[in-house]
């Protein structure tokens, strides 16, 4: 299999996992006192969400990669 082929099988996976997933989420800790070895912290929870775009983007791209890395062969 070419590279080409192997990118675009990739970017198909991406695509279809974005769809499914459409969002996606962490926490982190931010320390807000520290009086000697005691430390408060707060926990933040972010949310990253994926445009619809981004996935059908990369469907499209993966799927013309790949019709491009069979035809070479």
């Amino acid at each position: 299999m070419k590279a080409v082929s192997i990118l675009g099988g990739l970017l198909l996976l991406v695509g279809i996992g974005i769809l499914g997933v459409r969002q996606m989420s962490y926490t982190t800790e931010k320390p807000v006192v520290q009086v000697g070895p005691i430390t408060a912290s707060v926990a933040q929870q972010h949310v990253v969400t994926f445009p619809n775009i981004a996935a059908f983007g990369a469907i499209a791209a993966g799927a013309l990669l790949l019709v491009v890395g069979y035809r070479k062969t």
